[in-house]
């Protein structure tokens, strides 16, 4: 195979861009990033809605971050743990990249992007669905290591970041054992990268 290349448009300090830098590091792809937030031209020339991330692989052109997992997994780790090719292992990575664009992006990820960024929402029904999706979450990994399957897959890439960086929205995982049990098995993946923090809010 020859030598990839790949360059990755997104924001450092974006959860939807870490997921996919996550997955190059762990794959040990070497790929270029470009800081792309604000949307430039060349951006919105690869991907017209303007959102990041988007990835090139050659002349191959991806958008969306769960997207890009499937692509790097199919492309690059064929027939490996990251993507089951069984139907259940398969039905739970999807069932949890499903949650990861839902309820982690308005609940935890919401919360975040509105306390690092000031953007504006309704913190209270972020913050409540945050509860939720995290209960739901520390219940499920309540004596199990990963998300899907007995091993890591795309799911858990998909919902790290915005749940280990939650307490920066102002959301504390002090209740959440499990969930930080497995925060710290991730993060202990040979060849992780950590998104950058932000500062934490003054205020809930």
């Amino acid at each position: 195979m020859t030598t990839p290349d790949i360059t990755l448009y997104g924001l450092r300090l974006s959860g939807h861009s870490h997921r996919a830098e996550l997955f190059l590091a762990l794959l040990g792809l070497p790929y270029r990033f470009v800081e792309a937030f604000p949307p430039t031209d060349e951006l919105r020339r690869l991907n017209p809605l303007g959102q990041i991330p988007v990835l090139t692989d050659g002349d191959t052109v991806i958008a969306d971050s769960n997207a890009i997992l499937v692509y790097l997994a199919a492309r690059y780790a064929p027939g490996g743990d990251w993507m089951p090719a069984d139907a259940i292992g398969a039905a739970q990575v999807q069932r949890w990249l499903s949650i990861a664009a839902g309820d982690v992006r308005f609940g935890p990820a919401r919360a975040r992007v509105m306390a690092v960024f000031g953007t504006p929402g309704d913190r209270a029904a972020a913050l409540a669905l945050s509860e939720r999706v995290l209960t739901f979450m520390d219940g499920h990994l309540a004596g199990r290591d990963f998300l899907a399957t007995a091993h890591p897959t795309l799911a858990d890439l998909a919902c790290y970041a915005y749940v280990a960086h939650a307490p920066e929205g102002g959301v504390s995982l002090d209740p959440y054992p499990a969930i930080r049990a497995w925060i710290g098995r991730v993060e202990a993946l040979p060849g992780f990268v950590a998104m950058p923090s932000s500062p934490l809010p003054t205020a809930a």
